[in-house]
């Protein structure tokens, strides 16, 4: 989803274990000319999860204990975000979505079951879309296929144009300032899904959305409308943090959906 940097900088977690930190576990792969900072936890049926827009894989820190109990949890840093750098000026979704395809190769994994929390809800998407035979099964919350008022409702959508109308002509001199407009501006302009896209997915997908997300209630409907056999699940009382917000429920309720026949 486009959900802006400062939004996501609004989560706080605490751990027990440092997830994104842990050195004991951590290691970089090679993926298409980048480094991806992966940490792996738990042994099992393989499940890539995958965070949102600015981001790191510390977004999971109230799903992996329960995950890791039965599944081996891939816990990865998104193109341009937490530990995995891309000094690069454009980023693409589609471009991410091969990025953990390949990295699922470089880690021997022939196909896992995915789980994406807002722009990684996308990316499992597009997983769906474009690497249908890495993926067995996927989970999607507060996710969008278009960037613009439909997605997000009138008064999200105003947020973000009053954000790229107020600094768009503004120097950006660090890197970091470099990349956190890099990110704006990929949740400014996409994602760019067509229905007739998501008709191409076969895999049983699980489309979750709390009922005051920031996603428009009638958009993340449509997209479940619009993968065949695909589930829906609008969390009552939450906002666009799901799988925080409600990680009991979500842990379980998720779990069960992978594990159905």
């Amino acid at each position: 989803m486009a959900l802006i940097p400062q939004l996501i900088a609004a989560f706080s977690f605490a751990q027990k274990i440092p997830y994104g930190k842990n050195a004991a576990v951590g290691k970089y792969y090679e993926v298409r000319g980048i480094k991806l900072y992966v940490e792996e936890y738990g042994s099992g049926p393989p499940l890539l999860m995958i965070h949102g827009n600015g981001g790191d894989m510390s977004a999971f820190s109230e799903n992996v204990p329960y995950f890791a109990k039965k599944y081996r949890v891939i816990l990865v840093d998104s193109r341009s975000q937490g530990k995995s750098k891309d000094p690069r000026t454009y980023i693409t979704f589609e471009q991410m979505a091969d990025d953990f395809a390949v990295l699922l190769n470089a880690l021997h994994i022939p196909k896992a079951y995915v789980l994406g929390w807002s722009d990684g809800g996308i990316n499992a998407i597009l997983m769906a879309i474009r690497h249908p035979d890495k993926v067995i099964k996927f989970a999607s919350t507060g996710a969008n296929i278009t960037a613009d008022a439909a997605a997000f409702g009138n008064d999200g959508w105003a947020g973000s144009q009053k954000y790229y109308n107020d600094n768009k002509n503004k120097i950006r001199r660090t890197a970091a300032e470099k990349n956190a407009w890099k990110m704006f501006m990929l949740d400014y302009e996409q994602p760019n899904i067509k229905l007739i896209d998501l008709h191409k997915i076969k895999c049983p997908a699980y489309i979750i959305a709390g009922d005051h997300d920031v996603i428009a209630d009638k958009h993340t409907r449509l997209i479940q409308a619009n993968i065949p056999g695909s589930k829906l699940w609008i969390l009552k009382n939450s906002g666009h943090g799901t799988l925080i917000e409600h990680a009991a429920e979500f842990n379980k309720r998720v779990d069960a959906f992978f594990n159905e026949n």
